[in-house]
Parts: C-alpha cells; structure tokens; sequence
C-alpha cells in the first residue's frame, strides 16, 4: 500500500514538472535554468510569480475536489455522488457568481468568494437533502435528484449572467473551471482551507468506512449516523467551495477521482482519502499541462497568440467519457 501511495506521490511530481514546462513564454530549458538560479528578470518573473502558484493551485484544488467525492460517495453509499452532480458544486458556483453581480466579492477579495461560494454549495446540499430524503435515500434516486438540482442551480446561475452580463463577463470562469492567471494570493487562500478541511475529513474515515456498510451497520456499531452524515456533507461542502472559488467548476474531477484512488488503494479510508488527494491532484495538475500543450498548437494555424483552453473543458470530456465506462461496468453498485 505505501509503494502505491509513493507511486501516486512521484506520477504528482512528474505532472507537476511537466505544467511547469508546459506553459508559453519561455522555452523549456529556461525553467531548469531559473530553478538552477539562472534565467533573466522576465524568465524568474514568468516561472516564480505565474507558473509556479498555478501548479500549485491546480494540484491543490484537484486534491480538494477529490477528497470531496471520495467523502460525498461514502456518506450517501453512492457511486455516482461527486460535487458536481450532488448540487454542491453548481450551488458553490451560483453563490461565487451572486455574490459578484452584488459587487460583495470578487478577485480583489477572495475570502469573501470562498464564503459564498461554501453558502451556495451548502444551499445546493440541503436542497438534495431534503428532496433524496434525510437519510441519503437509494443509490439511484439520489443520483437522480442530484442531477435535477444541479441543472436548477445552474439554470439560475445562467439568469444571473443574463440579467448583469456586464459586470459578470469575467465570471464565465467559474462555470467552466480554469487556472489562468491564479497567483500567490490564490494558493495562500486555498492551502490552509484545504489543510484544514482535509485533516477534518480524514478524521471521519472511521465513521465513513461504517456509513459504507449502511445504516444498520453504523448504528450497530454506536455510531451517530445523523450526525456523521452531517459532518461528512460538512467537510464536502467546504473542500468544494475551497476549490471551486480558486479555480471554478472542474467537471468530473470530483465524481472519478475517487473510483481511481479505491481501485488503486481499496477501500481503508485512512489510507484511501490521502490517496484521492494525489489522484486529484495528479488528474488536474496532468489535466492543465495537457491543456496548456493543447493550447499552443492551433496557434500558428489561426494566427492567434491568445488561444487558452480551459482545463476544465478538457476534465469535463474526459470526465464524461469515463463516467460512462463507470455506468456501464457497475450500474447496480452501491457499496
């Protein structure tokens, strides 16, 4: 199990150098001569203050979406639960995108992004909540009333577009979910939320591996299901909202990622949930240099310089393809 979860660390550090190389700017070998301590004023400046907290804000917020799943799937006993299908990620986007249109948050103020960010993805929870049922419900109605309020929420996301798309152009963003132009000030937010957040989900891997086995186990057990359940919803919401005011709406990284850390790992949450903080931070951090590569190679054909291609896009795609595979493998799956 540690050689896996070492392997997992090396793929992070392998993904890491590649989005560092990846980028416009400065040719490849340029990074290596900055990190050397070479490189001119603009090469240090492109790679220290630009490409170097966007990694990190990258593998941060994939760690974060994937713990999130991870968290969400063992707590409702569902497969297909994840951020973005739950509610908890178009809410969390409503409320960032909200919250700007009124002019109280915006990238001049990203603690207060992160706090409407976590009151919409907390909105979207409850609203799940009580249309599944308090206790989860099956499998398939929860996926089922996910997927209704998720299209809600973004419906009325859309409305608030529509209604200020003046003063809300630059939020298309978060609908989309990308890494341009994170800096500092973006990590420094995101890593004590993460840390935080993570520590406290990992704290719950006993009472998540019981709520796995049901309710009748957990409370055979001792175990305060409710309350559990609660905590668990807690620390999802909040590690999405972390993630989703630093980069935005990552499709998919948040329902797959954690069917990749238990099929690599098992199902021991104490090891497991660490494991799916490497695995969302190897997809998304994998993810972003693919785009960035894939960004560079229509230029010359268009004649553009500014072609980027959103990394969220690309996990959306992969995403969609994957969770297909996962449907069709265990479509009566619980856990």
């Amino acid at each position: 199990m540690s050689r896996r979860l070492a392997l997992l660390a090396v793929l992070a550090v392998l993904c890491a150098g590649a989005e560092l190389v990846a980028g416009r700017g400065m040719a490849p070998g340029a990074v290596w001569d900055v990190l050397a301590g070479g490189g001119d004023a603009t090469e240090r400046h492109i790679l220290l203050q630009l490409r170097v907290p966007r990694l990190l804000v990258s593998l941060g917020a994939g760690a974060c979406l994937a713990v999130a799943g991870l968290v969400l799937q063992s707590a409702l006993r569902n497969p297909l639960a994840g951020p973005e299908v739950t509610g908890v990620t178009p809410g969390a986007v409503l409320g960032a995108v909200t919250a700007t249109g009124l002019g109280l948050a915006g990238w001049d103020s990203p603690l207060a992004v992160v706090v409407a960010a976590c009151a919409g993805g907390c909105t979207g929870a409850a609203l799940l909540w009580l249309l599944a049922g308090r206790g989860g419900g099956d499998p398939a109605s929860t996926a089922v009333h996910g997927v209704l309020v998720s299209a809600v929420l973004g419906g009325l996301t859309a409305m608030v577009l529509l209604v200020a798309p003046g003063e809300l152009g630059s939020v298309v963003q978060w609908l989309i979910g990308t890494t341009e132009g994170r800096v500092w000030q973006h990590w420094h937010l995101l890593w004590p939320w993460a840390l935080a957040w993570g520590t406290a989900a990992w704290l719950l891997a006993g009472p998540l591996t019981l709520l796995r086995c049901g309710d009748d186990t957990a409370l055979a057990a001792g175990l305060s299901v409710r309350r559990a359940r609660t905590l668990a919803l807690l620390c999802a919401v909040a590690l999405t909202a972390g993630a989703v005011a630093a980069v935005g709406a990552l499709g998919f990284v948040g329902l797959l990622a954690p069917h990749l850390a238990v099929a690599v790992l098992g199902a021991d949450l104490r090891v497991t949930l660490p494991g799916a903080a490497l695995v969302g931070a190897v997809v998304v951090g994998g993810a972003d240099a693919a785009a960035q590569l894939f960004s560079r190679l229509p230029v010359p054909a268009l004649d553009s310089g500014r072609l980027v291609l959103p990394v969220g896009a690309l996990t959306a795609c992969l995403g969609a393809v994957l969770l297909l595979i996962v449907v069709r493998r265990t479509p009566d799956r619980t856990f």
